[in-house]
This record gives structure tokens, C-alpha cells and sequence, in this order.
């Protein structure tokens, strides 16, 4: 069963989701966005009789403290600084990261400080290389350019309703099987009071991940984590040439490309654990 907790961080309420034996290896699920842990219901299920599993909230997100922009600084750095400390407030010490969407430069920063806490990789859409951003991410590099007023409106659209929803169906194989309880779950966080501008400022931030690229590159062919990538190949957010950009640095990885889109879990969570399961079973890791 899955428990549902909270922690005190920097005088943040932090929302998270535990399951699966203490003792095991554990595996920290980073989510994206506009999502939460509440992506990973339905894998940390599939997971709990083989691990032990910790999904946090970021704040802004799902069910943490959602401080105004003026109160919290949402970036990338802050988040990452923020689960560390998360972490250590529940006594987490060597760890596999899953990392999705933003969980990745997250993720990412976490591994290429700490080298040593890191038993492997789980890559789900969550971009390292330059040829993983398509087009999409066109008027967001605009903004990043140049912010102002006219640059901020036009991404404002990805947090309505529709985009929430295009980013859950679009590239689905069976979009019956997307659960809009997610949707719903995501729309109501962006549509809290102040939650548009957190997230514009995150979406100005994610300009510093792509210079960071070449270190966590350099951090994969240095320390060489086992990696497994399984990706939704009709992600029109995060292409597969991201995915398939693993293997230039990595010696041992194993990359699925899946017949979904970029929220694969909805689909393919029963794969993605069996996948997991028989990766990890191989490699040994430590929890």
C-alpha cells in the first residue's frame, strides 16, 4: 500500500508518496510537469513487492506548500538544492533516481554533486542532450532571449486546460487508457492562485539546463551509472533522438522506446515496471 506523508523543509510543507519494503533498494521518482508524484501511482504499486519507493511534490506542485513567486525562488538550482535536503530529512542515502520532464535536470544536478549516492539511472523523457529539444520548445527559447510581457503571454497557453490535455493524449496509442483523473489532478494545481506566474518562472529558468548539458554528459561517461531509458516515442515535448543520445556516454545502458507519448506511465506503467524489475535485478543495486 501506498502511504501519503509529509516532511518539513526549510519551513516548506513537502508532500510525498512512500511505498514498497524498507531496506530494499530505493528508488526516488522525480516527476514533471504540470504533474506530481501522483504521475507514479500506478508504478509504485507495480514496484512495492521489489523496492522501496519515495515520490516527492515539488513546491508549487500536486500537494506541497505552494509559495508565491515573491516567497520561494522556483528554479532548477532551488529545487535540486531543495530535494537534497529532502533526502537527508528521510535518512535516503545511495539511491536510483527516476527522473521525467523537469524531474530531470533535478535529478541530474542531484547525480553529478553526489556521484557516489547514485546506484543507476531511470530516464523517462527526461532530457540530457540538445537533439531531445524539437520544436515545441521553439517560443520557449524565445522567451528565454527575450522576457517581457509579449514572450510570457504566449506561453501562457500551455498551462490551460487543452495543453494539459494535448500533453497527456498527444502520441497516446490507446488515449482511453489515460486516466483523466491526472488531468484534472494537474489542471487544478495550475489553476491555484499565483500557480501561473511559478510556473513561467520556471518555464524562464529552464534556460540554465541546457548549458549544464556537457557536465552531466561528462558526469555519465566518468562515472558510468547504469542506465536504463524507456521513453514515449511520439513525445512531441522530449524527441526519441534524446533518448537514443544515452548511449554515446553511457557503456551500460538499455533504452525502450515505447509506442506512447510523453506521459508514457499512463499506458505503460505495467511494462515500465517489468522493465525496471529484470534491469535492476542485474545490475545489483544498492538501496
Amino acid at each position: 500500500m501506498i502511504a501519503y506523508r509529509t516532511v518539513h523543509v526549510d519551513g516548506l510543507k513537502i508532500f510525498y508518496r512512500e511505498a514498497g519494503r524498507p531496506g530494499a533498494p530505493t528508488i526516488v521518482l522525480l516527476h514533471g510537469f504540470p504533474s506530481s508524484s501522483h504521475m507514479f501511482r500506478n508504478l509504485m504499486t507495480e514496484l512495492a513487492e521489489d523496492f522501496h519507493l519515495i515520490a516527492p511534490d515539488y513546491p508549487g506542485f500536486g500537494n506541497s506548500d505552494n509559495p508565491s513567486v515573491h516567497d520561494f525562488e522556483y528554479s532548477f538550482e532551488r529545487l535540486a538544492d531543495l530535494m537534497e535536503k529532502f533526502l537527508a530529512a528521510l535518512g535516503i542515502e545511495q539511491f536510483i533516481p527516476y527522473v521525467m520532464d523537469y524531474g530531470a535536470p533535478i535529478g541530474f544536478r542531484i547525480a553529478e554533486r553526489h556521484p557516489e549516492r547514485i546506484r543507476a539511472l531511470i530516464v523517462q523523457n527526461g532530457n540530457a542532450y540538445e537533439e531531445g529539444l524539437p520544436k515545441f520548445w521553439e517560443p520557449i527559447r524565445a522567451f528565454w532571449q527575450d522576457k517581457n510581457e509579449t514572450t510570457g503571454e504566449a506561453l501562457r497557453f500551455l498551462l490551460t486546460r487543452g495543453a494539459t490535455e494535448w500533453q497527456y493524449f498527444n502520441g497516446a496509442r490507446n488515449p482511453q487508457h489515460v486516466s483523466l483523473d491526472a488531468v484534472n489532478a494537474d489542471q487544478a494545481t495550475l489553476e491555484r492562485p499565483g500557480n501561473q506566474d511559478i510556473q513561467l518562472a520556471l518555464f524562464y529558468d529552464y534556460r540554465t539546463n541546457p548549458p549544464l548539458y556537457p557536465r552531466w554528459q561528462e558526469y555519465f561517461r566518468r562515472h558510468q551509472p547504469p542506465t536504463l531509458v524507456v521513453w514515449g516515442k511520439n513525445d512531441e515535448i522530449f524527441s526519441q533522438p534524446g533518448a537514443l543520445a544515452f548511449q554515446r556516454d553511457l557503456k551500460d545502458t538499455e533504452i525502450h522506446l515505447l509506442n506512447t507519448g510523453h506521459f508514457a506511465l499512463e499506458e505503460e506503467s505495467a511494462l515500465i515496471a517489468e522493465l525496471i524489475r529484470r534491469f535492476l535485478a542485474t545490475r545489483r543495486p544498492r538501496g
